[in-house]
């Protein structure tokens, strides 16, 4: 159920920067998430597809790419990429690790027509 919080997060954010860009429509949404943040990026499309009518974003569809989680073992030294299954150091076994990455979740970049019109060509994109 975080996923109606983060989508109204998420569509307020995306509309005003379309805005500020002169934007007309939102086609796409490019989302990066972190594999420990739990995000489903199916639910964030059925919320933005029903908090989305009637705004610049409405048929947005919903693109995401899964950031793996890096750690640093604490007593071997070494970093390496975990899953959220195998919480262990891939090189010693410890327990022991310092979380770098796996909890991202940000707007990559999304793709906008610039005055809404269908016929403008697609894949004008914010980054």
């Amino acid at each position: 159920m975080h996923e109606l919080s983060i989508t109204e997060h998420l569509l307020a954010d995306c509309i005003q920067r379309a805005q500020a860009a002169g934007a007309g429509k939102i086609r796409k949404i490019h989302l990066c998430i972190g594999r420990l943040r739990g995000i489903v990026p199916d639910c964030i499309q059925v919320y933005l597809d029903m908090l989305s009518e009637g705004t610049i974003a409405e048929g947005a569809q919903i693109t995401a790419e899964f950031l793996p989680v890096q750690v640093l073992c604490r007593d071997c030294g070494r970093q390496g990429e975990i899953t959220p299954h195998h919480l262990q150091c891939p090189y010693c076994g410890s327990l022991r690790l310092k979380l770098l990455s796996g909890k991202e979740f940000y707007i990559k970049s999304m793709e906008v027509d610039s005055n809404g019109d269908p016929s403008t060509a697609p894949g004008h994109g914010l980054e």
